[in-house]
């Protein structure tokens, strides 16, 4: 098949092309595409034509093409939100009609370092730190380390409550008004990629934040590994 009728540049043909093949089903998530030789010469265009396209679809997180081995569909991710809108772990997975579930992995009370002392409002010597596997469905999903005065949670209360933020409510009566998010992409852990059962050429969204209630106090630290090949995030930019 031939995409030359077209009058645009040939290389966003083929980036159409791929798209419609991948959204029809003609390729799977997951499912490797056939090779530069066999693509190039069904679209009738040349390999460096096709590489251009496979570039860009790389970078729109389309296709992962992975050295000596081929050029494989990427998973869409299950869960998208603007991480304008602040919502807990919980929130996120049940509005997509997942349920939302935690397996404990450590909760224990630790001495604060001067680092984690400063991203407190008020002073802190221990922290209440809870690491936990989020799971959609059963399935492994988000790795997260919360880290909360150890004052403000009952930690044997822990295990009962899915969301931190509505625990805190509850026992310390902190809301959680807005939070300060640092994105950082991450690539191999050993250990984060076991509990999440990662193919290891997968990335991971790591999410630090630091959550504050209306009154501007600073009452948790949690940083969230997040899937890439499940979540994605956006943000509404605005012109000023």
């Amino acid at each position: 098949m031939s995409i030359r009728t077209d009058s645009r540049h040939l290389y966003l043909q083929v980036i159409d092309e791929i798209t419609r093949d991948i959204e029809n089903g003609t390729y799977s998530e997951n499912e490797k595409l056939p090779s530069e030789y066999q693509l190039s010469k069904r679209l009738g265009v040349s390999r460096a034509t096709l590489r251009e396209a496979l570039r860009i679809l790389e970078e729109d997180n389309i296709v992962t093409r992975r050295h000596g081995v081929g050029t494989f569909v990427n998973s869409k991710p299950i869960f998208s939100s603007g991480i304008e809108e602040l919502k807990s772990v919980t929130q996120m997975i049940e509005q997509s009609g997942k349920i939302a579930g935690s397996q404990y992995l450590s909760t224990e009370i630790v001495e604060a370092t001067d680092e984690e002392k400063s991203k407190f409002s008020q002073n802190v010597d221990t922290l209440a730190k809870i690491e936990r596997v989020r799971t959609a469905d059963n399935n492994p999903v988000v790795f997260c380390i919360d880290k909360v005065p150890a004052k403000l949670i009952p930690l044997h209360r822990v295990h009962e409550e899915d969301s931190i933020f509505e625990l805190l409510e509850e026992y310390a009566n902190k809301r959680i008004s807005y939070a300060v998010t640092y994105i950082e992409p991450i690539s191999y852990h050993d250990r984060i990629f076991s509990i999440l059962n990662c193919a290891p050429d997968l990335s991971l969204l790591l999410l630090k934040q630091v959550h504050y209630t209306s009154e501007d106090e600073a009452i948790l630290y949690s940083a969230n590994y997040f899937r890439s090949d499940v979540f994605s995030f956006h943000v509404l930019r605005k012109r000023v």
